[in-house]
């Protein structure tokens, strides 16, 4: 019988605070200040006006000269946050990889780097005698990008 009556008793509580909380929310809710009146805008067939005499916008960017070590670490940094992770420092080897990577299954075996080394070599064998002299040896060294030419940055 004592608990029947200690849960009525808690429940009569909980009803009672519930009612006080409800009645202090209301009044919280009446003070309230009213909303702010929207304001009026152009109508949609009117373009906006202002007065922007006297105005003066931001000073465009300065550009500075990088040097070239600078212009090296960028290229790979792709996503430049000043620091280049392992995988930005091998996405510059891909195509390169892809290329001697001949049956694409991405294992460069001895053979298919073999193979590749040899047609080069064969291709920069003019006299076909299977010795490379110094003239032979610079045909086959990369052609250097003309620095007279500036590279777009679009």
């Amino acid at each position: 019988m004592n608990r029947v009556v200690l849960g009525a008793f808690a429940a009569l509580l909980m009803v009672g605070l519930g009612l006080f909380w409800l009645q202090g929310r209301a009044e919280v809710e009446e003070a309230a200040p009213p909303p702010a009146p929207a304001i009026a805008g152009p109508a949609a067939d009117e373009l906006p006006e202002a007065d922007i005499s006297g105005l003066r916008g931001p000073a465009p960017p300065e550009v500075t000269e990088l040097t070239r070590e600078e212009q090296r670490f960028n290229r790979y940094d792709r996503n430049r946050d000043s620091r280049i992770s392992r995988n930005e420092m091998l996405s510059t080897r891909t195509s390169a990889f892809r290329a001697l990577d001949k049956d694409g299954n991405n294992l460069l075996t001895f053979e298919e780097w073999a193979v590749t080394t040899a047609t080069r070599f064969a291709g920069l064998d003019v006299n076909g005698d299977g010795i490379l002299s110094r003239e032979e040896f610079a045909r086959g060294a990369p052609t250097p990008r003309p620095s007279s030419t500036p590279a777009c940055r679009c």
